[in-house]
């Protein structure tokens, strides 16, 4: 369990404000590595509270760097697409099992905000409202051409997430709805196939109309079998 900065009391999962001081935690980036904060001549605001965001390097001294936009007022996360899933990735270690205890666990926690639809800090359009992976109890803001923003805390339960093994039943999820997805275009497609035939058959068979209904009847009948 992470600890307050200022007093060292115990913060639980969902919480990076003390119950105890009333100090406000940055507690997503602790156990990462080194960051650095990089200064940038146009800041952009966050979508929680408004204020400018900084950027931070990290990269670990990586030849590629790699940002990320925290919020130095609230302590909000902005990452550009694919950031926060390649994140998870690098900083997870795969073990194979899903600890479903400790899913439900974080399921269970409740928001730390009130519900309310923020503004994308780079097109300014307001973002949609999703739920993360599978059963992860994490609501994310997303603008689909620009990223995802993570209000303070989130990453750390993310972390919890990917690391009890929610990823898999993400994937799990993901080829099971791809199944059906492919089985109903199937469907539709053998639909369309049958109604085609059927439009063309008076003038395919002329006067043998009795004999071209049984014909496609006996068509369409081996057709979804």
């Amino acid at each position: 369990m992470t600890n307050c900065t200022s007093c060292g009391a115990p913060l639980p999962p969902n919480k990076i404000i003390c119950a105890y001081c009333g100090t406000r935690n940055s507690v997503d980036l602790y156990g990462l590595g080194d960051t650095t904060v990089v200064s940038s001549k146009n800041p952009r605001p966050c979508p929680a509270c408004h204020a400018a965001m900084e950027s931070v390097d990290m990269s670990h001294g990586k030849t590629e760097h790699f940002f990320i936009e925290k919020c130095k007022e609230c302590h909000g996360l902005f990452f550009d697409p694919g950031e926060l899933e390649a994140l998870l990735e690098q900083k997870i270690t795969h073990n194979n099992t899903i600890n479903y205890g400790r899913l439900k666990e974080l399921t269970s926690l409740r928001p730390q905000s009130k519900i309310s639809y923020r503004p994308c800090p780079v097109c300014k359009k307001m973002m949609n409202r999703t739920n993360f992976g599978t059963k992860s109890g994490v609501v994310i803001d997303q603008c689909r051409d620009h990223g995802i923003f993570l209000d303070g805390g989130e990453l750390r339960r993310l972390l919890e997430w990917q690391k009890a093994g929610g990823h898999f039943i993400h994937e799990r999820a993901e080829r099971e709805r791809e199944k059906e997805k492919h089985k109903k275009e199937e469907t539709e497609r053998k639909k369309s196939l049958a109604t085609h035939i059927l439009s063309q058959s008076d003038s395919i068979y002329g006067q043998r109309e009795y004999d071209a209904v049984d014909l496609i009847a006996s068509f369409v009948s081996r057709l979804f079998r």
